[in-house]
């Protein structure tokens, strides 16, 4: 693959991310009923944002190590909710190990160059 498809890859991840944790703090399947303030954790997702879809290696090299923390996240609720969170925070795994790849896809890119 070559960096491009990697950046692009890593921004819809990305987006689809914030997507899914508004959806799933506020209205899919909230811890309390009416939305919860978890719903503020998608604003760290912004962080990276401008500099992902800008290509910026740098934001590219410390977003690997930032999305972990809701790798991690999306493991502990995986196992220990219940129902329809669940399965979004299966999700959650999914899209961030995606966007890990293409993180590191998109970094690797400039080594090979090298």
């Amino acid at each position: 693959m070559n960096r491009d498809a990697f950046r692009h890859g890593a921004s819809a991840a990305l987006i689809a991310l914030i997507a899914l944790t508004l959806a799933w703090e506020l209205w899919l399947a909230p811890l309390r009923a009416g939305g919860s303030f978890l719903a503020f954790k998608a604003l760290l997702l912004l962080l990276p944002l401008r500099g992902i879809l800008a290509g910026r290696l740098y934001t590219y090299q410390w977003s690997s190590m930032f999305i972990l923390g809701f790798f991690t996240e999306g493991v502990m609720r995986g196992w220990a909710d219940s129902g329809l969170s669940q399965r979004i925070a299966w999700c959650e795994v999914l899209i961030s190990t995606l966007f890990f790849i293409c993180v590191l896809g998109f970094a690797r890119s400039f080594k090979q160059r090298a």
